[in-house]
C-alpha cells in the first residue's frame, strides 16, 4: 500500500518538474525589455483557451498541435483550415487573424461567428468520450456477471462513488425522486470530477477553469430545476402564505433575485475555485525563474522549495477536485428538492405554512 502512495508522489513530482522545464524552455520567448520574464503572460498563456493545444518545449523541440478553426462570416462564408495558418498569431490567412487576447477576428472588422475546436471544446469532447467509455465497460460486466455478483477492480470503485452519489447527494436532497434525477446527478459529479483531474496533468487543458464551461453546467442544472418545479413551489415564491400583502411586495422580489443567483452561484463557484488553483500551482513554478532573475544561485536553490510547494499544492488540488464536483452536485440536488416540494400541510400557531419536501414526508 505505501508503494502505491510514492508511486502517486513520484508521478505528481514528475509531473512538476516537467512543467518546470516546459516554462523554462519558454522563458526566453517571454523577455520583455529589461531582460524579465512576462509573468502575467505565462500565467494566462497556462490557464486560458487556445487555438493549438501546447505539451511542452525543450529547448527545440515542441510537442504541440494546431487545431481545426471554423469561422463563419456572413460576407464570406465558411472557412475550414487549421490553427498553424495563424504562425502563433503573426500571420493572416484568408483575412483573418489572431488578436492580442488569442480570439479570431476578421481583418475587415467584419462580424463573424467562431465555432473552431479549441482546446477546451477538444478536453470536452474527450472527457465526454472517456465517460463513456468508463461506464459503458462497466455496464458491460454487470450485463455479463449479473448484478449479483461483487464487482472487482475498477468497478468496484466505480461502484462505491455511484453509491455515495446516491446515498448523499441524491437520496438526503429528492427523496423519492431520487432515481429519476440519478443520471443528472452522477453526470454532472464525474464530468466534472474528470475535467478537474485532466486540469492537473502537465499541457492538459483547463477546462472547469473556463467560465463558460461552468456557465453551461449551471444552465443545464437551471433548466431542470424549471422544469421539474411544482406549482406549489411558484405558488409559495409568488403569494408566501402567512405573510402580511404589504411584505409579500418586498419579499416576492427578492425571491425572484435569489432564484436567479442560484445557477450564478453555481457558475462562480466552480469557476473560481478551479481557476485560483492552477493559478497557485502555475505561480510556485514561476517563483523559480522570478528569483534566477535576481541570482541564478539563489534561483537554483529556491527550485527546491517551488517544487516541493508545488507538490503539495497538486496534492490538495486531487482533493478539490472531487469536493468541487460534489458541491456542484450537491447543490443542485439541493436546489431541484426546493423545487419538487409538496404542497403544504397548514399553517402552525403562527401562521406560517409549513412546506415539506417528499423525502420529509417519508421520514
Amino acid at each position: 500500500m505505501a508503494s502505491k502512495y510514492v508511486k502517486r508522489l513520484f508521478a505528481l513530482l514528475f509531473s512538476v518538474i516537467l512543467t518546470s522545464f516546459s516554462f523554462q524552455a519558454k522563458a526566453a520567448e517571454s523577455k520583455e525589455e529589461g531582460g524579465k520574464m512576462n509573468i502575467s503572460k505565462e500565467i494566462f498563456g497556462h490557464i486560458s483557451d487556445s487555438h493549438e493545444w501546447h505539451l511542452f518545449k525543450i529547448g527545440e523541440f515542441e510537442a504541440s498541435f494546431p487545431l481545426p478553426v471554423i469561422v463563419y462570416s456572413p460576407t464570406k462564408g465558411l472557412s475550414t483550415f487549421m490553427a498553424s495558418k495563424f504562425e502563433h498569431g503573426e500571420a493572416h490567412y484568408e483575412g483573418y487573424s489572431l488578436d492580442k487576447d488569442n480570439k479570431i477576428v476578421a481583418d475587415d472588422g467584419s462580424k463573424l461567428y467562431d465555432i473552431s475546436i479549441t482546446k477546451n471544446v477538444l478536453a470536452m469532447l474527450g472527457s465526454v468520450l472517456l465517460l463513456f467509455i468508463i461506464f459503458l465497460s462497466a455496464a458491460k460486466k454487470y450485463k455479463k456477471n449479473g448484478a449479483g455478483k461483487a464487482p472487482s477492480g475498477f468497478q468496484n470503485a466505480l461502484e462505491s462513488v455511484i453509491i455515495f452519489v446516491r446515498d448523499e447527494i441524491a437520496v438526503p436532497n429528492l427523496g423519492s425522486k431520487a432515481n429519476a434525477f440519478m443520471p443528472l446527478i452522477l453526470t454532472i459529479f464525474f464530468f466534472i470530477w474528470l475535467g478537474n483531474m485532466m486540469g492537473l496533468i502537465p499541457g492538459g487543458a483547463n477546462l472547469t477553469g473556463n467560465i463558460a464551461v461552468t456557465c453551461c453546467l449551471a444552465v443545464v442544472a437551471f433548466i431542470v430545476m424549471l422544469f421539474s418545479s411544482k406549482k406549489y413551489f411558484w405558488g409559495h415564491l409568488f403569494n408566501p402564505p402567512g405573510v402580511p400583502t404589504a411584505v409579500k411586495f418586498i419579499l416576492v422580489p427578492i425571491e425572484l433575485i435569489s432564484l436567479i443567483i442560484k445557477p450564478i452561484a453555481l457558475m462562480i463557484r466552480l469557476f473560481a475555485n478551479m481557476l485560483a488553483g492552477h493559478i497557485v500551482i502555475v505561480c510556485f513554478v514561476l517563483l523559480i525563474f522570478i528569483f534566477a532573475s535576481l541570482n541564478v544561485y539563489v534561483g537554483s536553490g529556491f527550485s527546491i522549495i517551488s517544487v516541493a510547494l508545488s507538490v503539495f499544492s497538486m496534492l490538495i488540488e486531487l482533493l478539490v477536485t472531487a469536493i468541487q464536483a460534489y458541491i456542484f452536485a450537491n447543490l443542485t440536488a439541493i436546489f431541484i428538492g426546493q423545487m419538487i416540494e409538496t404542497h403544504a400541510h397548514g399553517a402552525d400557531a403562527h401562521g406560517i405554512d409549513h412546506v415539506h419536501t417528499e423525502r420529509e414526508l417519508e421520514l
